[in-house]
């Protein structure tokens, strides 16, 4: 607040009494201004006081407003994340299937290519017995027409040595029979050429047909591929923390746990209510068994996985499609998709011991299959979310994971 006061006042008091006048003015003035100041700096103070305190709830609801942005920033990240998983799964899902597919194909187009050729050296043999017949035959009625059917006739009504009647008679007989018997085997030669001409005509066929639906379920392979690399693309677009990729671990881990004491106490119980061919488990297998897969191994049982977390089995680096196949006759528990870990197989070899086979391209078998030692089980893949291809492999007993190379040589 501003004080003005004049230059100067006129004011005219007797000579006597200025002097005093003058001073209690002087007084009065100063403690006027002085009260006005101080009225002034404490309204300054207030005003102050006031913007400081409108400053501090506007800062701390700006720092609120950020904070509840960030929380839903974080809420709309584990959603897209949640979403890209479940898309991940679907196209680990769909691979799993065209896979299968095509290895069933494959299968099929291998059997149909040893049948037809098969069939090819069947129908060569054949055209072989065939034109050998034919000579035979052509030999045999170029021999009947030489000798012609008057001689038989002339010897029964001339008599000529009739000694030698019923030899001739029974020679006749015989080349007469040999005929037949050459025709009649000629006649069934032709049949079965016919029928393996057929039967490869149908064959060839089916191979083409085979050829087509291979060449189209590798097309669509590739598209899912390309799908399956997008959508892996766009989740590792969204970074985790090292205390979140910790966390998803852990959660993802537990859920494997749960899920194998879960198959452990259902196969405990099928068992008892059916009688099953008894599975003896593999304590007297120690470095006796053969991996599941050729390949390096890139991570070990017992190193350092993220945190204090181990990993739990073998990762075996491996190309796409190479076959899984289960290191000991068993049951399969389990054949399914599981996040964290892809496709997997689980099987039991009883006693408590069951080995795991995770991240396939494909899953060759189903719950309840009865497989045999080095049995395809699967195809070598990178679903659950890999960077590279490979297999997954765990050995457990009594649901606490083992070291496989115990086991494995």
């Amino acid at each position: 607040m501003l004080v003005i006061l004049p230059n100067s006042i006129n004011i005219k008091y007797p000579t006597s009494k200025r002097s005093q006048h003058n001073a209690g003015f002087a007084f009065c003035l100063g403690l006027l201004v002085l009260c006005l100041f101080f009225i002034g700096k404490a309204q300054a103070n207030a005003n102050s006081s006031s913007n400081k305190s409108s400053q501090t709830t506007q800062q701390l609801s700006d720092l609120q407003h950020a904070i509840n942005q960030q929380k839903q920033n974080l809420l709309n990240t584990n959603v897209k994340i949640s979403d890209l998983e479940q898309q991940l799964k679907t196209d680990d899902l769909a691979i799993g299937k065209i896979a299968k597919d095509l290895s069933n194909t494959s299968s099929d187009l291998s059997a149909t290519e040893k049948k037809l050729a098969e069939l090819n050296a069947e129908k060569k043999q054949l055209e072989l017995d065939k034109k050998q017949q034919e000579q035979i035959l052509a030999k045999q009625l170029r021999a009947a027409y030489s000798a012609g059917h008057h001689d038989y006739l002339k010897l029964i009504l001339n008599q000529e040595k009739p000694s030698n009647v019923q030899r001739t008679i029974t020679h006749y007989q015989y080349l007469n029979t040999a005929r037949i018997k050459e025709i009649e085997a000629f006649k069934s030669t032709i049949t079965q050429l016919n029928n393996i001409t057929q039967q490869y005509q149908q064959q060839a066929a089916q191979l083409s047909e085979l050829t087509q639906t291979q060449n189209q379920q590798k097309k669509i392979l590739e598209l899912s591929k390309i799908k399956q690399q997008q959508t892996l693309k766009a989740l590792n677009k969204k970074a985790l923390t090292e205390q979140q990729k910790l966390n998803k671990l852990e959660q993802e881990e537990k859920a494997l746990v749960a899920l194998l004491k879960k198959m452990a106490a259902d196969a405990e119980r099928a068992k008892r209510a059916k009688e099953v061919e008894k599975l003896v488990g593999l304590s007297k297998l120690k470095n006796k068994l053969s991996w599941p897969v050729k390949g390096r191994i890139s991570h070990s049982f017992g190193s350092s996985k993220q945190g204090y977390l181990k990993w739990k089995g073998v990762l075996i680096s491996a190309p796409i499609g190479r076959e899984v196949k289960t290191i000991h006759n068993g049951t399969v528990l389990f054949s399914d998709w599981l996040k964290g870990y892809g496709l997997v197989t689980v099987v039991d070899h009883g006693d408590g011991y069951m080995s795991l086979y995770g991240h396939n391209q494909a899953l060759l078998k189903s719950v309840g299959d009865r497989v045999e030692a080095g049995e395809p089980i699967a195809l070598v893949g990178q679903s659950g979310g890999q960077a590279n291809s490979g297999l997954y492999f765990e050995i457990r007993h009594t649901g606490l994971a083992v070291n496989p190379k115990l086991w494995c040589k």
